[in-house]
């Protein structure tokens, strides 16, 4: 069976799809960008503050799932420019303790609204 996971503290979608579906277990999060949820805007500062304010997506529509990011078992990173990955590391890596999550980083042609990063995940409860 499966539920969607909707948050107002996470950017709504901007199709048809859900924020996040539980199924079982596990828990998928729809690819967040850097917008504020508050205003629908892409955050300024490039690459590291819109990082840090997809990860804050991702934590809130988790938090609605039960769960946090430290249940987090895959990530897929999605950048408009691979030069960023160093900085981007550097703040993925404040957000998740070790053993981090397995992840993908894939270099992309573009992003919705002009994004350099967006960032999807699956949790799994219990997943410690």
């Amino acid at each position: 069976m499966r539920r969607a996971i909707e948050t107002a503290r996470a950017p709504r979608p901007v199709g048809p799809y859900s924020q996040g579906v539980a199924a079982g277990e596990m828990v998928f999060c729809a690819g967040q960008i850097g917008l504020d949820p508050a205003s629908g805007t892409l955050v300024e500062g490039g690459a590291v503050a819109e990082a840090g304010r997809a990860l804050e997506n991702l934590a809130a529509v988790l938090e609605v799932a039960g769960l946090e990011l430290d249940d987090v078992v895959k990530t897929t990173l999605f950048l408009a420019d691979l030069a960023d990955g160093p900085a981007v590391n550097a703040v993925y890596a404040r957000y998740f303790s070790a053993p981090q999550p397995a992840r993908s980083t894939i270099g992309v042609a573009s992003l919705p609204m002009g994004a350099r990063v967006e960032i999807e995940a699956i949790a799994v409860r219990s997943a410690g």
